[in-house]
């Protein structure tokens, strides 16, 4: 009997076109471990549509692996960076809707922010820049079709709330570029989250150098009661010569 699972990203959940979304990814590795607080380093892209191989590994985490290459890896982690008061939801819907109205270039239909999805095809991560202060944030409500069968928004999914604002976070407050990936993430859930209910996802800059830039992240529920808190490291694409 062998150790390992196969997974195929269905197409839908895609970041990039044909490279699964990063978040999903990162809590579907992150089930597979113990850990309370997971960090996922991403090696390469992980293909939609394409059977991988998802092995455990001795640190009791996990790693994602298409014939010999390693795409992705989740291990055990400190606890993630200590997140803000979340804005309200008047807000993150303000910013939201200014996001929506001149989203920056270079925007593609991802699972997490695309500008075309809707509440039961996507997560609609439409974070813009909170007024009077060093925020990203959006708020949305995931629709039914995105919940389990308890009616919750399933962990890899409370993971990819965790995602796309970091990216938000590097265009708005740090003027990067379209473009850039999620090198790792780490990640700690604190309670579930129902499908049908108002979220507030915000981020905000810890640090940038040269390409690299590190985001915290958060998802809090209308009322402000914080359901999951991360950080990330961004990558942006090399200069064109």
């Amino acid at each position: 009997m062998s150790d390992f699972e196969t997974i195929t990203v269905p197409a839908h959940l895609s970041g990039y076109p044909g490279v699964a979304f990063g978040g999903y990814v990162a809590g579907v590795l992150a089930a597979r471990s113990a850990a309370k607080t997971v960090r996922v380093d991403f090696r390469r892209p992980v293909p939609t549509q394409a059977p991988v191989r998802l092995d455990p590994t001795a640190e009791g985490g996990a790693r994602l692996v298409d014939g010999e290459l390693l795409l992705a890896a989740a291990s055990p982690a400190e606890p993630a960076a200590q997140a803000p008061e979340p804005p309200s939801w008047e807000l993150a819907t303000a910013a939201a809707d200014a996001y929506r109205a001149a989203p920056p270039d270079g925007m593609v239909d991802c699972f997490g922010c695309g500008l075309h999805r809707t509440p039961g095809t996507g997560l609609r991560l439409h974070c813009g820049r909170v007024p009077g202060g060093a925020l990203v944030a959006a708020a949305w409500t995931p629709g039914p079709a995105l919940g389990d069968a308890d009616g919750l928004l399933p962990p890899e999914l409370v993971w990819g709330a965790l995602d796309c604002p970091g990216n938000a976070a590097g265009r708005l407050l740090d003027g990067r570029r379209a473009g850039a990936v999620t090198a790792a993430l780490t990640a700690r859930l604190l309670r579930p989250v129902p499908v049908g209910a108002g979220l507030v996802s915000y981020a905000w800059l810890l640090g940038s150098e040269g390409r690299k830039y590190r985001v915290g992240t958060a998802l809090a529920t209308a009322d402000g009661d914080l359901c999951a808190v991360g950080e990330a490291l961004w990558v942006e694409p090399r200069t064109q010569s």
